[in-house]
């Protein structure tokens, strides 16, 4: 275990909480087995523990927070979706290559192993598993990673505060696009098989209600 990138206050509790996680997918295993928050409300990591509950941003800024704990920089990135949900997910790097770690009403866009040579590989790993409820891939950029050792001050991963301010942050950010215009109107829709295994378990209120196709 390496020596965090953050300086947070854990109560010891919190700590030996924490101690259980030795790697990227031990954090991930955890995500999985908690409730989905279906509630549009940003909480801290400590409110995960405690609640034992996430939805994408809040399981991203817990698995920063939980691999900053055992020696990762606590770094997320927003992918931004048109009728769709953004997603935001928890990277980390083994070596020079980047993996992830993400809470999703979605099981296609959760973990993905540390094997992608650049950010952009990563993300582009979600795109084809990455749509909504009527199939339309939805993915469309992304940002660069995230630190939040910069809002240490705010006590980003124990404070009671919403932590919504955190989403206006990463949404500012530059995006980079992964798809172009004219590609976009000749996207094909998800096959249904990809659908129900995209949803295998969701959870309806958290679901996304978009726009029907024309």
């Amino acid at each position: 275990m390496g020596k965090p990138y953050s300086e947070i206050s854990w109560t010891n509790e919190e700590k030996e909480f924490l101690k259980r996680f030795k790697d990227p997918w031990s954090i991930q295993v955890f995500l999985d087995s908690i409730a989905y928050n279906p509630a549009y409300e940003c909480r801290s990591p400590r409110w995960v523990i405690r609640k034992l509950s996430a939805h994408c941003f809040e399981g991203a800024l817990f698995a920063a927070a939980a691999l900053n704990f055992i020696g990762y920089k606590p770094l997320i990135v927003d992918m931004k979706a048109f009728n769709d949900d953004d997603h935001v997910i928890a990277v980390f790097r083994e070596g020079r290559n980047w993996g992830a770690v993400a809470k999703s009403n979605f099981t296609t866009l959760r973990f993905r192993e540390p094997v992608y040579r650049s950010l952009r590989e990563l993300i582009m790993s979600y795109f084809d598993f990455f749509f909504n409820i009527h199939g339309e891939k939805s993915l469309r950029s992304y940002s660069l990673p995230f630190n939040l050792t910069s809002l240490d001050k705010r006590n980003w991963a124990i404070t009671d505060e919403d932590l919504e301010f955190i989403g206006d942050k990463i949404e500012a950010l530059h995006h980079f696009p992964v798809v172009s215009e004219e590609r976009i109107k000749k996207l094909n829709i998800a096959g249904d098989y990809m659908l129900r295994a995209g949803m295998l378990g969701s959870i309806e209120e958290g679901l996304f209600k978009p726009s029907k196709l024309k």
